[in-house]
């Protein structure tokens, strides 16, 4: 009993000591400070995209989605990935065009404005009601929101980043007289009248009620749709008889119809669809209502009773017309009920008098999936219409060229299907779809970095004369370049194998990737699997050979560094090799191929420096092929009891002395020349370690396995590494062990853990061999001496699908395992210890999907390759030393060069009043500001030249203030005529002709005279009916009349306000000219006279 208690105080004063002396050691190993997952590349439209915006200022498109993602695309393979905190859809997408800004409102009414310099949210708010429409004044930081309860408020976004809500504000009984109209509206469409300078604004209810409303003169414009209402005197009467004899239905869609705001095409729920006529001649006061027979025009896509709603419309004016509406409506729905899913688009046609509508031309748009929203691409090139961009699902783009959509008003009145094309994307991986991928780092390998650059160059020139028929229309972004094209090195590729055998290389380098050179599948030479889907890539940095590996068991090899003179090809098939010439041309050239097996090739690995290519096949046999003599080394036979394929395949060279392994490194060159020895590891998914020797023979007749069945998935060999950390955890064990045991320690046991503990003559390589529920981790010597106990086993609690290792530095190694679920899990090495946990979800959006694993790469320097559907991303596992060059170097989603010269163009143009135009030289600037990129003259619309400060003062108040505490009874006393002041125009002064006196003694009037005093006349008392006149309310309501006074004086304190302004800048720019006068006079009194 005293010995037991003795031995068990032994054990844990033991067992605390080698605690301490591995944390001791653990101390180079992976933290979670060194850990920071972030997205370098993302690349593809989600799946899940369900909304379309479109800056045509800046070039730039944003694609919503239903998971809170907002992928933004520009040119030159420029694309960016925002992701909203709330993973929910977005109902609203739209720019603040050309200000650098996007804003996105969700299902859940949360309002965001995101900052596409910085990639992240500016500022937010969220919206107490149910929103229901929302648009943008262009070129403004001004957006109107409408809600379910018939609200229209009014938002800016600050340049500082807040976003505010002003107090303007209109609801549907603001614009009524009798209290039984429905107060309680949902507001379905809110438009800015183009050419009106944001002081317009349509409001449709979804009753049928549309309103344009006039934000200057705070009165109804014009009244439309609803069958009951009309306009008189400014505002809208229940007590009229309708328009027209028209049901009462509900608005879906609705969109101008017209260049200058003159026609509106409002889409129902019926199928219908109207064109009402707006107009936009004479003042509110004096605005009349116009004949209600031609106020609206019905246009219907199919004679069918039950037809399907208008959902979307989207409207472009013909550029060869003189008539603002003619021009091009894009419906979708409207058509019968079980009809194809088609786009329509309808060329139209106005009579002179705009009494008239005839359609000249009908097209139809078939769709590849379901329709998800269309966007107008207008040209960058004035006069030449818009493109048609319509997405979708799931997330696939179509585009119709302009030419294409011109050319309907040619087909006179004939139906035809309008042919679309695809998209361009970056990386493929549908059309063809992606079946290999590899994430390769050219660290150090110089000379491959500089042949590839020289085929990137090449096939550049041959493609640009491709691009020459069309480009493509989103051309916006920046490119940031850190280093001079002369000095630039490729330090990381993406190499990607295809279903149709062919293989494509980018340069990963930088967050935009650049495509280096298309290899495709070998056509001109009848070799059996030459365009068989690539199952497995590798290639070698020291003599930059790609081998790539087909599911059919044919090895190509192609030399990156092709000469001219090189034209062999040898095709080796069994025991028969046979040399063929081959084409010159400017990509990597096929210099071999080897088809020796009927099976799909798992894994590539070059050894000896690229002299030897092994290739280990699915049926369990490897193949040793030497690079030099194109020829077979030797075959393996199939591994003995092959119950499942081969999964990983991996080669060591140690040295043999004295029954001891080192590294080769360790020792001299006599010694490497007498004992180095090569072995090869291969492993099979039922988690079988078997070992081969340089010359074709197994070690050990009975592979290492593990007890339990398993199912493996990958093998890594961890080089370099320090041991002794996992050797105590093993020691450890067996400490305890014998504390809990009633035996002592045997000899054999002891002479194992003394062997373990020493450890320093043996070779510091590991073998982890990963399994779907276990990580086993064996010392390199174990394995070859037929050992079959790991050296460290931990559990796994999910089912594992993909793993890979990476390297922070030369002490600090990671083990990152993909599970089912989507979890992401990073562990240190050797140790095997959990770092850091997150998933899919929370980096990406993305949701596991069945053999995801297979497309997965990663690279030593902790970046991983994925593909989910058409996205491609690369993820970094470790913190940066230079967290703002890693920021930097992604590329800007906005160009300020090109929007300062826009706003400097903007700004020219409003101070010279030039309204017809930009001014031609001006123009001419903007071309040079995009080098690179063709056909950005800018088409900047009317309400953009003329800028938006007058909205700052109206938004600011609320067009139907509350009604005042103190009301006025007595109206018959209201003396002050405030409508009788007219700053802004010339001051009238009557002068009689038959006195020259009275005109001097006028012009001598004091300007405040002038200002205040419209002529000598005191002010008189006014009527009654001249007050109700003149406000256009009821006697009885005081409180409006008060209203209207108190509006009149702060408009009359505006006017004050310019004129002061007006003031101060002509005296700074008469001192900023006497300034210049003086200097000029400084000047020339210095000159000499031989310089006069």
């Amino acid at each position: 009993m005293f010995a037991k208690k003795l031995l068990h105080k032994a054990t844990k004063h033991h067992h605390h000591h080698l605690q301490q002396q591995q944390q001791q050691n653990l101390k180079g190993c992976l933290t979670p400070d060194d850990l920071d997952f972030r997205i370098a590349v993302h690349y593809g439209i989600p799946s899940t995209a369900s909304i379309l915006a479109f800056d045509p200022i800046q070039r730039v498109l944003a694609i919503g989605t239903l998971d809170g993602r907002i992928k933004v695309i520009g040119g030159d393979n420029i694309e960016g990935l925002l992701i909203s905190p709330k993973q929910i859809p977005f109902k609203y997408l739209e720019f603040l065009s050309n200000k650098g800004f996007l804003v996105s409102i969700s299902n859940d009414n949360d309002i965001q404005v995101w900052n596409l310099e910085n990639r992240s949210v500016a500022s937010s708010m969220q919206w107490s009601s149910t929103i229901t429409s929302f648009s943008v004044i262009y070129g403004s930081f001004f957006m109107y929101v409408g809600d379910d309860n018939g609200l229209m408020s009014v938002l800016k976004h600050e340049e500082d980043g807040e976003l505010l809500l002003l107090p303007y504000h209109l609801s549907a009984k603001s614009f009524t007289a009798e209290s039984s109209f429905p107060d309680r509206q949902t507001v379905v469409g809110v438009l800015h009248q183009p050419c009106s300078s944001g002081n317009r604004v349509l409001i449709a209810y979804e009753s049928g009620l549309i309103i344009l409303w006039d934000i200057f003169e705070a009165q109804v414009v014009v009244v439309r749709g609803d069958k009951v209402l009309e306009l008189k005197d400014g505002v809208v009467d229940c007590s009229g008889q309708p328009e027209h004899d028209l049901e009462e239905k509900e608005i879906t869609a609705l969109c101008w119809a017209s260049s200058n705001g003159t026609v509106v095409a409002v889409g129902y729920i019926d199928g219908d669809i109207m064109f009402w006529k707006t107009s936009t001649t004479g003042s509110g006061k004096k605005q009349k209502t116009a004949s209600s027979n031609n106020n609206v025009v019905r246009l219907q896509l199919s004679s069918a009773k039950r037809k399907l709603p208008v959902i979307v419309l989207h409207w472009s004016a013909n550029t060869k017309s003189q008539n603002d509406g003619d021009g091009q409506l894009f419906v979708y729905g409207g058509d019968e009920i079980g009809s194809e899913e088609v786009l329509t688009v309808l060329s139209l046609e106005w009579s002179p008098g705009m009494e008239t509508l005839r359609c000249v031309g009908r097209a139809e748009i078939s769709l590849i999936g379901s329709f998800a929203d269309m966007s107008l691409l207008p040209s960058a090139i004035n006069n030449h219409g818009a493109d048609l961009l319509v997405l979708t699902s799931p997330g696939h783009l179509q585009i119709v060229n302009h030419k294409n959509l011109s050319a309907l008003t040619t087909e006179h009145e004939k139906r035809i299907t309008l042919s679309s094309l695809d998209c361009p994307v970056v990386v493929p991986t549908l059309n063809p779809v992606l079946s290999a991928a590899k994430l390769i780092s050219l660290v150090g390998s110089e000379n491959t970095s500089k042949f590839l650059l020289e085929i990137a160059t090449n096939v550049k020139v041959n493609a640009t004369q491709k691009l020459a028929e069309g480009s493509w229309p989103i051309s916006g972004g920046i490119v940031h370049q850190f280093t001079s094209p002369d000095g630039y090195v490729i330090e990381t590729i993406y190499v990607a194998g295809y279903m149709d055998g062919s293989v494509r290389i980018w340069d990963a380098t930088s967050p935009v990737l650049s495509v280096l050179c298309v290899i495709g599948g070998m056509k001109d030479v009848e070799v059996s699997g030459s365009t068989s889907p690539v199952s497995e890539l590798n290639l070698c940095s020291s003599t930059s050979q790609l081998a790539v590996g087909s599911q059919l068991g044919l090895i190509r090899v192609y030399n990156l560094n092709s000469s001219p003179n090189e034209t062999d090809r040898h095709i080796v098939t069994g025991i028969k090799q046979e040399v063929h010439k081959q084409p010159q041309g400017g990509g990597p050239a096929c210099i071999a191929s080897f088809h020796l097996l009927d099976s799909p090739v798992q894994a590539l690995q070059y050894i000896d420096h690229g002299a030897k290519l092994a290739a280990a096949h699915e049926c369990g046999r490897v193949a040793v092929l030497d690079m030099n003599s194109f020829s077979v080394s030797f075959l393996t036979e199939s591994l003995p009891n092959l119950s499942s394929p081969v999964i990983s395949m991996a080669w060591k060279s140690f040295l043999y002395d004295g029954g001891r392994v080192k590294s080769p490194k360790d020792a001299g060159p006599k010694s490497l020349d007498k004992n180095l020895e090569k072995l090869m590891f291969v492993s099979t998914k039922d988690a079988k370690l078997y070992v081969f020797d340089g010359n074709n023979r197994m070690i050990n007749s009975k592979p290492t396995q593990l007890k339990k069945d398993t199912t493996a998935i990958s093998m890594h060999i961890i080089e370099g590494s320090s041991t002794s950390s996992v050797e105590q955890k093993e020691s450890t064990q067996l400490t305890k062990d014998v504390a809990a045991g009633n035996e002592p320690t045997s000899e054999i046991d002891q002479h194992k853990t003394e062997h373990i503990n020493s450890g320093h003559n043996a070779m510091d390589s590991l073998i982890l061999l990963c399994c779907n529920d276990a990580l086993c981790l064996y010392r390199l010597k174990s394995v070859v001496q037929g050992n079959e106990k790991p050296l460290l086993k931990v559990k796994l609690e999910k089912h594992c699908c993909w793993t890979s290792t990476f390297r922070k530095d030369e002490k600090s190694f990671g083990l990152v395992l993909l599970y089912q679920t989507g979890e992401l899990e990073i562990r240190s090495l050797p140790d095997l210890e959990l770092v850091k946990v997150t998933s899919l979800m929370s980096v990406l959006r993305w949701s596991y999907k069945a053999n995801m694993q297979r497309t997965m790469c990663a690279a030593e320097n902790g970046q991983i390759a994925m593909i989910n559907g058409s996205e491609v991303a690369l993820l970094s596992l470790l913190k940066s030393d230079d967290d703002l060059r890693v920021t930097e170097s992604f590329p800007s989603l906005h160009d300020k060069v090109l929007a300062a010269a826009v706003e400097a163009v903007i700004s020219s143009s409003h101070n010279q009043k030039k309204k017809q135009g930009i001014p031609r030289a001006l123009v001419n600037v903007l071309k040079g500001f995009k080098g690179g990129k063709p056909n950005n003259n800018i088409n900047v619309s009317e309400d953009f030249k003329y800028g938006f400060s007058n909205l700052d003062g109206i938004f600011s108040r609320n067009p139907f203030p509350d009604p005042l505490e103190s009301n006025i009874n007595n109206q018959e006393d209201v003396e002050l005529d405030i409508d009788d002041i007219e700053i802004d125009e010339p001051v009238s002064i009557s002068i009689p002709t038959s006195s020259n006196t009275k005109q001097k003694e006028e012009g001598k009037r004091s300007d405040r005279e002038m200002l205040f005093d419209g002529d000598d006349d005191e002010p008189r008392v006014r009527t009654r009916e001249e007050i109700i006149a003149k406000y256009r309310k009821n006697a009885g309501d005081a409180s409006s009349v008060a209203a209207q006074a108190r509006n009149k004086l702060l408009e009359r304190q505006e006017k004050l306000e310019r004129i002061s302004k007006r003031t101060q800048d002509l005296n700074n720019e008469a001192e900023d000219f006497a300034s210049l006068a003086n200097e000029l006079v400084k000047a020339m009194e210095r000159r000499k006279w031989w310089q006069i």
